[in-house]
């Protein structure tokens, strides 16, 4: 069915401004979510994007996000993640970075710096705010994994 011009005016472009973001959203211990689109706020049905803000010095519970996949964009400060079923491996990212967080991960999001905030977008593929916390004892110390190219690790 073709859209009509109302229509357009409607259900077309949504800007959402910094003060409309919703922090009514699942959260994880250290790290503070708030939503920009998502249903309720964009008429979003396949997508949710928010803000997610680290004190210094912080790191979150572990979590995973079900069978959902994430993007997380670092805007600024420096996020270390750690993931696997015992927290193993550890990877950093600066701004300017993506991360990409496939379904079911175990992570930590932790702010490597001590004196600026963590400040990220995230991007998820479903609308369900799917927050699975955590208890899993980390391995000390982590693998640092780094990637030869854009897509594979360096062995």
């Amino acid at each position: 069915m073709a859209q009509t011009e109302s229509d357009w005016r409607s259900r077309g472009v949504r800007i959402v401004h910094a003060g409309e973001l919703d922090s009514n959203t699942a959260q994880t211990p250290g790290m503070n979510r708030a939503a920009a689109i998502n249903h309720a706020i964009a008429g979003a049905s396949k997508l949710w994007a928010g803000t997610v803000s680290i004190r210094p010095n912080a790191k979150t519970g572990a979590h995973h996000h079900g069978e959902l996949e994430s993007v997380i964009y670092v805007v600024t400060g420096r996020a270390r993640m750690r993931w696997g079923e015992r927290l193993e491996f550890v990877a950093e990212a600066g701004p300017g970075d993506f991360i990409f967080v496939p379904p079911f991960v175990p992570h930590q999001e932790i702010n490597a710096k001590s004196d600026e905030p963590l400040e990220c977008i995230v991007v998820r593929s479903g609308q369900e705010p799917v927050v699975v916390n955590l208890d899993i004892e980390s391995i000390e110390p982590p693998e640092e994994v780094v990637w030869s190219d854009s897509g594979h690790p360096a062995y």
